[in-house]
C-alpha cells in the first residue's frame, strides 16, 4: 500500500496543479468523443507505444476543461505493478485525498491492464458495483484474447484499437497543410519518405538516425512485446521459436506460409506453430491477410500472407530497388489494414483487395496484369496500382502512394 502510495500523485499530476498534455490530434480521438458520455467502458488495445496512454491523458484534460473536478480522476498503470490489486490502488487514492467512490461522479483509467491477473471480472465488479464510475482501460494485446473476457464483459464494453500513425496525421504531427494536393506534390514525396523512417510510431516523428530508430524498435517495443509480454501472457517457457518466426517475417514482409511446411523447418508440431503465429496476430506484432474470395469458407481454407507492423530498421536505410520495394509494399498494406489479397492457381496475383477492389503496389515498374485479372473474373470495373510517384488515370488508375494515402482514408 505505502508503494502505491508514493506513486499516485506522480502518475495523477492534475490533483496538485493545472494539467496540460502535449497531444497531436490523432483520428480515433476524434471518433471515441460521442462513446465518452455512455456508461460502458471504453478499451483501447494497440502495438506498444502507439500512443494508448497520450490519448487517455488527452481525455482527462479534456474531461477537466469541461469542469470535471480533477480531484475525482485516477489514472493508473500496472505495466510495473501488475502483483497489486485494483481494490488496493482505489483504497489508496481514497485515502490519499480522503475521498469515497461510492459518492459523486469519478472517472478512473486503467493502463495495460492486462498486466493483471483475470483483470475482466474484477473491472467488471467495479462497473456492476459503481453507477457513478466511468472506466477507460488500455491494453498493448487484444484485450479479448481469451473468449471468456469477451463474455464476461459483453454489453458493458467499447474496444477500440489505435493504430500506428497514418500518413494524414503525420502531416498533422508535422503542421503541414497538404492541400491543395497537387501544388505539394513535391513536399508530399519528400515528407512520405520521413514518414517511411517513423514506422508509424508518434515518438520516432523528426528522427532519421539509423542508430536511434533501431535501438527504439529494439527495445522499446520489440524485445518487451517477444521477451515479456507474450511469453508471460500465454505462458511460454523457450522464446527462441516465437523469435525465430518473427524473424522470418522481418526479413521477407508478405510471405505466404504453408504451416505444415514452416512448421516442419521450425521442429515444431503444425498446432504448436499455429498458436506462435496466433500469440503475434493478439500483440499486434503481425498482419494476416486472407487470400480473397466470395466464398467465406474458402477464405479459411486457402494460404495466408503474413506481414510484420514493424519491419527491420536496417530495411529502412537500405539502397537496392529490393529493399525499397519491399519497405514500399509493406508500408502500404499495414496503412491500408488490409485484411485480404488475391492469387489464383496460375500465381496471378493482387497485393491487396480493399472493398472488393483490386490494388497492386509497384514501387518500380507498373504491371497491371494482376489487376486486370481479378476485373475479369470478379467482374469489377475499378482497379488501383499504388506508385512512388507515377500517375494515370484510366480503368486502372495508377495513382501516387502519397496521394492514395490522403485522399481514401
Amino acid at each position: 500500500m505505502a508503494q502505491i502510495r508514493d506513486v499516485l500523485p506522480d502518475m495523477n499530476p492534475w490533483w496538485k496543479e493545472e494539467f496540460r498534455v502535449e497531444f497531436k490530434e490523432r483520428e480515433l480521438h476524434k471518433e471515441i468523443q460521442k462513446y465518452l458520455p455512455l456508461r460502458q467502458i471504453i478499451a483501447f488495445t494497440g502495438l506498444r507505444r502507439v500512443g494508448k496512454t497520450t490519448l487517455m491523458l488527452k481525455i482527462i484534460e479534456e474531461e477537466i476543461k469541461k469542469g470535471f473536478n480533477s480531484k475525482n480522476i485516477l489514472f493508473f498503470s500496472f505495466d510495473e505493478f501488475k502483483n497489486i490489486e485494483i481494490d488496493e490502488v482505489i483504497k489508496a487514492y481514497e485515502d490519499i485525498l480522503e475521498k469515497d467512490v461510492r459518492k459523486e461522479r469519478h472517472l478512473i483509467l486503467f493502463d495495460e491492464i492486462q498486466k493483471l491477473d483475470n483483470w475482466e471480472n474484477k473491472v467488471k465488479r467495479i462497473y456492476d458495483t459503481f453507477k457513478n464510475i466511468k472506466i477507460i482501460i488500455s491494453g498493448s494485446e487484444s484485450l479479448f484474447i481469451k473468449n471468456k473476457s469477451r463474455a464476461i464483459l459483453a454489453g458493458r464494453i467499447f474496444e477500440f484499437k489505435v493504430e500506428i500513425l497514418t500518413f494524414k496525421e503525420f502531416l498533422n504531427f508535422k503542421n503541414f497543410n497538404y492541400k491543395p494536393i497537387n501544388l505539394y506534390k513535391k513536399e508530399l514525396i519528400k515528407l512520405f519518405d520521413e514518414f517511411i523512417l517513423t514506422l508509424g510510431f508518434p515518438e520516432l516523428v523528426d528522427i532519421k538516425e539509423k542508430e536511434i530508430i533501431r535501438k527504439y524498435v529494439k527495445e522499446s517495443i520489440l524485445e518487451k512485446v517477444i521477451y515479456n509480454d507474450i511469453p508471460k501472457l500465454f505462458k511460454i517457457k523457450d522464446v527462441s521459436i516465437l523469435e525465430s518466426l518473427y524473424n522470418i517475417f522481418l526479413e521477407e514482409p508478405g510471405q505466404i506460409v504453408e504451416i505444415s511446411k514452416l512448421a516442419k523447418e521450425l521442429n515444431v508440431s503444425r498446432q504448436s506453430l499455429s498458436n506462435y503465429l496466433k500469440y503475434l496476430e493478439d500483440s499486434f506484432l503481425i498482419r494476416k491477410l486472407y487470400n480473397y474470395s466470395k466464398n467465406k469458407r474458402k477464405i479459411e481454407r486457402k494460404l495466408k500472407k503474413y506481414y510484420p507492423t514493424v519491419i527491420s530498421p536496417e530495411s529502412l536505410f537500405k539502397d537496392d530497388i529490393l529493399s525499397k520495394s519491399k519497405v514500399f509494399e509493406w508500408l502500404i498494406v499495414n496503412q491500408l489494414k488490409a485484411e485480404f489479397f488475391w492469387r489464383d492457381p496460375y500465381k496471378n496475383e493482387v497485393d491487396v483487395v480493399k472493398d472488393n477492389i483490386p490494388i497492386e503496389i509497384k514501387y518500380g515498374k507498373i504491371d497491371t496484369r494482376g489487376v486486370e485479372m481479378f476485373m475479369k473474373k470478379f467482374k469489377v470495373n475499378k482497379g488501383y496500382i499504388i506508385s512512388l510517384d507515377k500517375e494515370g488515370k484510366n480503368k486502372i488508375e495508377v495513382i501516387p502512394a502519397f496521394k492514395f494515402l490522403l485522399e481514401n482514408s
